[in-house]
């Protein structure tokens, strides 16, 4: 008996540890719906006129997001998704498409780690690549990459230790010059805002 209770107790200790591992987790992975809202305040193309700018297509993606807390209140989260493709139009008409994919990193402070409603605040760098540039039959093209700011607000709503609902908002310089026959004539300003819920799952 004394044996018998021995290994039970042993395997209370082990389920207890277990959990508490699971509940101090580092990791947090989401899926979020994003609302992509371009801003738009591209310079007018030089020499032609205040109304003829550049624009790009605000659109809904996926988004997946890998976060690593190394205190319950600091973490970073690296923002993922695929290649995304925008409508471009000038004045109003549509002169081709662009994709863009716009891996993001931040830096980030929960306020209450330990509620059910957990607000947070985040500051990082975002890396954007322009590919498939078909602007204007080819006449028209932009800078491979751009760097920007990222800033970031957001709320978790923990369902259990594990799952929990998630809020995010997001503002990124996102931003290329745009050049004709091989001379800067504009350049592009898209700046998002993203607004994103979706669900969150910590290990």
């Amino acid at each position: 008996m004394k044996k018998i209770s021995l290994v039970i107790a042993l395997a209370v200790i082990g389920f207890n540890s277990a959990s508490v591992m699971a509940q101090e987790s580092p990791w947090l992975v989401r899926a979020r719906i994003v609302d992509v809202d371009t801003a738009n305040k591209s310079d007018p193309i030089a020499g032609v006129g205040a109304s003829n700018q550049i624009t790009v297509s605000n659109k809904v993606i996926p988004e997946f997001d890998i976060s690593y807390f190394f205190t319950p209140n600091w973490a970073t989260e690296l923002v993922l998704t695929y290649p995304q493709k925008h409508d471009v139009y000038l004045s109003g008409a549509q002169i081709g498409t662009v994709k863009e994919l716009p891996p993001t990193l931040t830096v980030q402070y929960h306020f209450t780690p330990e509620s059910q409603f957990s607000p947070y605040l985040g500051a990082g760098i975002n890396y954007t690549n322009f590919s498939s540039v078909e602007l204007a039959n080819g006449a028209i093209s932009l800078d491979n990459h751009s760097f920007g700011l990222a800033l970031q607000a957001g709320i978790d709503y923990k369902l259990d230790k594990n799952w929990s609902l998630n809020m995010d908002v997001k503002y990124v310089q996102m931003r290329s010059d745009v050049y004709l026959g091989g001379s800067q004539i504009s350049n592009i300003k898209i700046d998002p805002w993203l607004i994103g819920v979706g669900v969150g799952y910590r290990f």
